[in-house]
């Protein structure tokens, strides 16, 4: 589904400015009318996207991190992107699907895995694109619920 809004960020790849993240999330969800509940699901969701360019993506040399924020009345998407290098999953091979872990026992998901595994719990979807040279993709989607008594 195309953007009726976007909000476009462009950061350090570094720890200091996640929070920066989390903060344009907070207040964009909050304009759409998300729960409580689901705005902290999806700071959690979008900071282990973002620790994950951080920590892999270009090592010590720094780099960029792009957060694209797509608004449209139904959902919000988050698109997290790095130009550093990319990664595969143990046992998965770089590929546009999202890596699927519940079918690993969490004993054998290891370190870095176990992020994958939470935004996938936390969002409606997941998709992950992964290509050499290239950087990586990571494009998180929560749909707003909107109770009965609001509508």
């Amino acid at each position: 589904m195309k953007a009726d809004q976007t909000v476009t960020l462009n950061l350090p790849a570094t720890a200091d400015y996640v929070d920066i993240v989390r903060l344009n999330l907070y207040g964009i969800a909050s304009k759409m009318g998300f729960s409580y509940e689901d705005i902290e699901d999806m700071k959690v969701a979008v900071s282990e996207a973002c620790n994950n360019s951080v920590l892999y993506a270009y090592g010590q040399e720094g780099g960029l991190v792009e957060v694209v924020f797509g608004v449209t009345r139904e959902e919000l998407t988050i698109t997290v992107k790095d130009e550093g290098v990319s990664f595969s999953l143990p046992g998965n091979e770089p590929s546009d699907t999202a890596p699927t872990l519940h079918d690993k026992d969490l004993h054998d998901v290891e370190i870095g895995g176990l992020g994958f595994y939470l935004m996938q719990a936390l969002m409606d979807d997941v998709k992950v694109a992964s290509e050499s040279g290239k950087g990586t993709q990571v494009v998180l989607t929560k749909r707003l619920t909107r109770s009965e008594e609001k509508v």
